[in-house]
């Protein structure tokens, strides 16, 4: 077990219309809730930082800035696009936040971190 926990962003409803309301390459795209969501980023935080609600809302709204522009130019690079009061209600409204805390490390190597 690895002294991290894991926070995953799941769409809402907010954040699918944004998706296919911005596409600027399709005229009428139909992205469902189901296919946003398949797979989802891993963002690993301190294990301390997941230990309760309370520490977990602290690190939200310390690092959701960071975690919504990470979300936003996974769909569009072009920042034109993205929404520009970006504030952390809004982030609260387009993401349902699961964390998990138990984390196994079940390869036995290194983590390397490399870039993306």
């Amino acid at each position: 077990m690895i002294n991290r926990a894991a926070i995953i962003l799941k769409c809402k409803p907010p954040m699918l219309h944004w998706i296919n309301e911005s596409d600027p390459y399709d005229d009428d795209p139909q992205n469902s809730m189901e296919e946003v969501n398949r797979d989802r980023n891993i963002y690993l935080i301190s294990d301390r930082d997941a230990d309760d609600g309370k520490a977990q809302t602290r690190w939200l709204k310390a690092n959701y800035a960071v975690l919504f522009e990470a979300e936003l130019e996974g769909w569009y690079t072009d920042e034109s696009l993205w929404p520009q009061k970006r504030t952390f209600k809004l982030f609260q409204e387009w993401f349902e936040v699961e964390c998990h805390t138990m984390i196994e490390d079940t390869v036995g190597t290194p983590i390397e971190n490399g870039e993306r």
